[in-house]
């Protein structure tokens, strides 16, 4: 039996109209409206046009123990809202690794209709995304980006910005615990840019606000648990008089480990990124000060919506691919 208008307004509850609009492409349909009249549509087995047809989305994540790449990940995979009508592939390839990244894109030419990545700032990895892009495949960076390379748009947070944040956080809590001066860094990589602009924000706001304070340390951990670990108890044997530590990446729990062990916990003020299960506790248990939090589901979701609507040649809408800073403190943790 043929699946008429009618039946897909009545199954998703909206007007005919309304279903008109959708299977037309046309405007004046709220965003979550238009896809769930074509998840009905599809699921009716309506033959939907090309351009509002599922569509094959391929991500491309570091793997390794990054606990907020592994909830990005999870969130990615999982788009109740979205899941009639794309289909998202997710490739975890050995992080910090251009060459692996590179190969990765080169490998979904055949059939992907829009690629996201975590992005190396390296030639490689460049070459591989305008290879992509003259075939026709729209590209989106997310957390961190790349430059000079064709893309349509870049979804994440300000890394500058956070880093400048992070340091009037890690200033102004020093201020108020004596006379220590000395700070450390941890990076995951400084070949994402966003830790290198993390770092460029830390750095220009210590010398503008807190130019008492002295950068004694920069270790790259490769955002892994063991490395954090040991370069933290090497970091504190050298430095009894340390007051603060800022983590540009992931790696969290080893620094954690090691100022708890040491019985400096609470002591050294401990800045570092995203709220998960593990900085959760930290902050409960007054390790860490705060927390600088980028929404994983949040991302995942507009990340799915803007490849989706370039893959159709659909405007995207910009704003959306900016997310908002926030700081997690002990007393704003919010619920699960």
């Amino acid at each position: 039996m043929k699946v008429t208008i009618s039946a897909i307004a009545r199954e998703a509850g909206v007007s005919t109209a309304t279903v008109d609009r959708v299977i037309n492409g046309r405007d004046g349909v709220r965003a979550q409206t238009r896809e769930l009249v074509r998840g009905v549509a599809e699921r009716l087995g309506y033959a939907l046009p090309e351009a509002v047809a599922a569509v094959t989305l391929d991500f491309v994540l570091p793997g390794g123990t990054n606990t907020y790449l592994n909830l990005l990940a999870d969130a990615l995979e999982q788009p109740p809202d979205l899941a009639p009508l794309v289909r998202v592939r997710v490739h975890r390839i050995e992080g910090f690794n251009p060459m692996a990244l590179a190969a990765a894109l080169q490998s979904l030419h055949a059939d992907s209709r829009g690629v996201g990545l975590v992005a190396l700032d390296h030639p490689t990895v460049r070459e591989a995304v305008r290879d992509l892009a003259a075939a026709g495949i729209p590209i989106l960076t997310m957390v961190s980006d790349i430059s000079n390379v064709p893309r349509i748009g870049y979804i994440g947070i300000d890394n500058r910005a956070s880093g400048r944040l992070a340091g009037h956080l890690l200033g102004s809590f020093i201020r108020g615990r004596g006379n220590r001066r000395k700070v450390a860094l941890f990076a995951g990589s400084l070949s994402y840019r966003g830790h290198e602009e993390r770092e460029m924000g830390f750095r220009h706001i210590l010398a503008e606000d807190f130019s008492d304070l002295v950068i004694v340390q920069l270790r790259e951990n490769l955002d892994d648990f063991e490395r954090s670990y040991a370069e933290a108890k090497l970091l504190l044997q050298a430095h009894p008089d340390l007051a603060g530590i800022y983590n540009i990446g992931a790696g969290n729990r080893g620094i954690a480990q090691a100022l708890e062990e040491s019985g400096r916990g609470g002591e050294i003020v401990f800045i570092g990124h995203e709220l998960t299960e593990h900085t959760r506790w930290f902050l409960l248990s007054r390790v860490m000060d705060a927390v600088i939090d980028q929404h994983p589901k949040l991302e995942a979701r507009e990340a799915i919506h803007a490849l989706a609507r370039a893959a159709r040649g659909q405007p995207i809408d910009k704003p959306a691919l900016a997310i908002g800073i926030q700081v997690i403190f002990r007393e704003n943790i919010p619920p699960r």
